[in-house]
C-alpha cells in the first residue's frame, strides 16, 4: 500500500534552544552570578568583564527573561512616564531622551499622556501608572494643575518643579532655566537696550514662569522699565500674533526676549511683515537652541539645553533610588544652560558708544 507523501518541504528540525545565562557564563568564562550583576546594570563589575559579558550575549542572541525577573525580584524594571501630548520640541526631544536613557539602564518605560486642557490629567496618569506596577516614574514637563496633592509610594524624578508632589522619595533634575533667561536678557541690555520685552510660554508651565522670572530679575538688576509681557502658547503661530501685538502697543520697541525658539521664528516673521529688521531694528533671543536655530536668517541667538545630559543624570538618579536606596545620593547640579550668541543681536541705532558689539 502507498504511503502518502509529505507536504512538508523538508523534514522538520527540533527547535534550538533559546540561549540562557549559563550560556554566556560559559562563553564569557565567568560565573552566572557575574552574569546576573552585568545584565542588572549592578557595580562592582571590573568594565573589561563587563563588556566580555555583554558580547557574549550579543554573540549568543541572549535576552532576559524579564517575567522571572520580576517574579525573583519583586519589581518589575519598568518606569512610568508622565508626558504631556505634545510635538513640541522640548518635551517630545526630552521624553526621546528619557527613553534612550531608561534603555541604557535596563529599563523599560511606558508612557501615559497628558494634555493641558484635562484637569487632573497628571494626577490620574500616575495613578495609572501605579496601577501597572512601575518601579518608578518621570514627570517629563510639570504644568501648574491648580491645587493638586499627589502621594506616591515609588520613587519620582521631575523633570522641573512640582510643589503638589509628595512622597517617599522626590528626584528634581534640570537646568536653570531662571539664570539662563537672566542672562540672555542682561545680554540684551548690556548691547545698549533701555529694555526688553518679553514674549513668555503659556504660565500654567512652571518652565515658562521660570523665565519669566529670569527676564524680570534682569531688568530689576538692571534698573530698567518693565512692560508686561504678551504670553503667547509656545507656537510660531502665537508668536506672530504676540510680535503684532507688541508692536501695536510699542512701536519703538529695540529687544524682545522669547520664552522659546519657535515662538521667536513667529516674532521675526511679525517684524519683517511690518518692515522691522532683525538685528537692525530690534533684536532677538529665543530658548532651546532647536536645529533649524543656527540656520535662520539671521541665525537665532538662543539659550541651549542639553536634554540628554538631564535626562542622563535623572534616571541615572532614579535607578539608584529604585536599586541602591541606601547609598549617599548622587549629587546632581544644575546643568548649565549657555547662550548661544548669533547674529539675530546687536546694539540699536542709539546704542552709547562703550555698549558691546
Amino acid at each position: 500500500m502507498t504511503q502518502p507523501r509529505s507536504t512538508d518541504p523538508a523534514p522538520r528540525r527540533a527547535r534550538s534552544r533559546r540561549p540562557g545565562s549559563t550560556d554566556v557564563a560559559r562563553l564569557a568564562a565567568v560565573s552566572q552570578k557575574t552574569v546576573s550583576r552585568v545584565m542588572n546594570g549592578e557595580p562592582h563589575v571590573r568594565d573589561d568583564v563587563r563588556q566580555r559579558v555583554l558580547e557574549a550575549a550579543r554573540e549568543l542572541g541572549y535576552r532576559r527573561n524579564n517575567v522571572a525577573r520580576a517574579l525573583n525580584s519583586g519589581r518589575t524594571h519598568r518606569i512610568g512616564v508622565v508626558s504631556l501630548g505634545t510635538a513640541l520640541w522640548g518635551p517630545s526631544t526630552l521624553l526621546v531622551a528619557a527613553e534612550r536613557a531608561a534603555r541604557s539602564t535596563g529599563y523599560a518605560i511606558t508612557v501615559v499622556n497628558t494634555f493641558e486642557d484635562d484637569p487632573g490629567g497628571i494626577a490620574g496618569a500616575i495613578e495609572a501608572l501605579l496601577e501597572q506596577g512601575v518601579d518608578g516614574i518621570v514627570l517629563s514637563e510639570p504644568i501648574d494643575e491648580d491645587p493638586v496633592e499627589i502621594e506616591v509610594d515609588v520613587p519620582v524624578l521631575s523633570f522641573g518643579r512640582f510643589p503638589g508632589l509628595s512622597g517617599a522619595q522626590l528626584i528634581t533634575v534640570c537646568g536653570d532655566a531662571e539664570l539662563a533667561a537672566n542672562s540672555a536678557t542682561q545680554h540684551l541690555l548690556s548691547l545698549g537696550h533701555q529694555t526688553v520685552r518679553h514674549v513668555a510660554g503659556p504660565q500654567r508651565w512652571w518652565s515658562a514662569r521660570e523665565r519669566t522670572e529670569g527676564w524680570r530679575g534682569a531688568l530689576v538688576e538692571a534698573g530698567a522699565e518693565e512692560r508686561p509681557p504678551v504670553e503667547g502658547d509656545w507656537t510660531p503661530a502665537s508668536g506672530y500674533a504676540s510680535g503684532r501685538r507688541l508692536l501695536a502697543e510699542d512701536p519703538d520697541l529695540t529687544a524682545v526676549f522669547v520664552a522659546n525658539d519657535d515662538m521667536a521664528i513667529g516674532l521675526i516673521r511679525a517684524l519683517e511683515d511690518s518692515g522691522r529688521r532683525v538685528p537692525d531694528d530690534v533684536s532677538v533671543v529665543g530658548f532651546d537652541d532647536i536645529p533649524t536655530a543656527a540656520y535662520l536668517s539671521p541665525p537665532l541667538t538662543t539659550v541651549a539645553q542639553d536634554f540628554d545630559v538631564v535626562a542622563s543624570v535623572g534616571l541615572r538618579r532614579l535607578v539608584q533610588a529604585l536599586e541602591r536606596p541606601d547609598e549617599p545620593e548622587e549629587a546632581s547640579p544644575r546643568s548649565a544652560m549657555p547662550l548661544v550668541v548669533r547674529d539675530s543681536t546687536c546694539p540699536p541705532r542709539d546704542a552709547p558708544p562703550g555698549a558691546q558689539g
